[in-house]
């Protein structure tokens, strides 16, 4: 499967309206599974990757993941540049809603963009965990450039590979309580979330709704997954 095609056969509108009503998207399949093969294999190969997080030495949840070093691998650099541009146009929509400064139409505008504010440290991640671990809610952020959209891919078979693990996100209605989403996925799919918040219309116009986004507990075997955050670290 080539990455591009998986992405030009995204029906973008769908998408867009999907994240109108909620603080996700599916995206489909992306992945063949000759790529998640290769990506889980590259887990042990420690010259892949620029660092390792414990996630218990944190509090951050049980498990592990670990950020690609540059150069990134070509399946991560090609979805990163490749899903870039479409969800570029999703965020300058949200910027305008919102009133927040718009965001460059190219990832390598993007990039340029978190270097001049000192962060060039890539974040494409695989995450690894095993029974009984679990990822908190959280937001990757990373510094003051914040793009507001990423993406996970799911490595694992559900059916197969592991139990339990599922992606959950919460999202702060402002006034309101918080409504939690769990989200369904298969090994290659793919799903876009707000990274930190999202515009949200109500009868004053577009309000912020801040989102959040983790992992339920392993019940039993291994879980991968393979994320791409479009902002780079400090």
């Amino acid at each position: 499967m080539q990455t591009g095609n998986a992405v030009k056969a995204i029906d973008w509108a769908s998408v867009e309206e999907g994240l109108d009503a909620a603080p996700y998207a599916c995206l489909g399949r992306l992945l063949s599974a000759a790529q998640i093969k290769k990506l889980i294999a590259s887990y042990d190969d420690d010259s892949a990757f620029r660092s390792t997080i414990t996630m218990a030495r944190y509090n951050f949840g049980r498990g592990e993941y670990r950020y690609f070093a540059r150069p990134l691998p070509d399946v991560v650099a090609k979805l990163r540049n490749e899903l870039y541009p479409p969800l570029a146009r999703i965020a300058n929509r949200w910027a305008g809603r919102l009133g927040s400064p718009r965001y460059p139409k190219t990832h390598k505008a993007l990039t340029a963009k978190c270097a001049a504010a000192g962060q060039t440290r890539p974040t494409p991640l695989i995450l690894r965990y095993g029974e009984s671990d679990y990822n908190c809610l959280h937001k990757d952020l990373y510094g003051d450039v914040i793009f507001p959209l990423q993406v996970v891919v799911l490595l694992s078979d559900p059916d197969k590979d592991f139990s339990g693990g599922e992606f959950v996100l919460t999202e702060q209605r402002p006034r309101m309580q918080s409504r939690a989403h769990v989200v369904p996925m298969r090994a290659g799919e793919a799903v876009v979330f707000a990274v930190n918040e999202r515009p949200v219309e109500g009868r004053r116009g577009y309000y912020r709704t801040k989102v959040r986004h983790g992992v339920s507990k392993v019940r039993c075997g291994q879980r991968y997954a393979f994320g791409v955050i479009f902002h780079d670290a400090v």
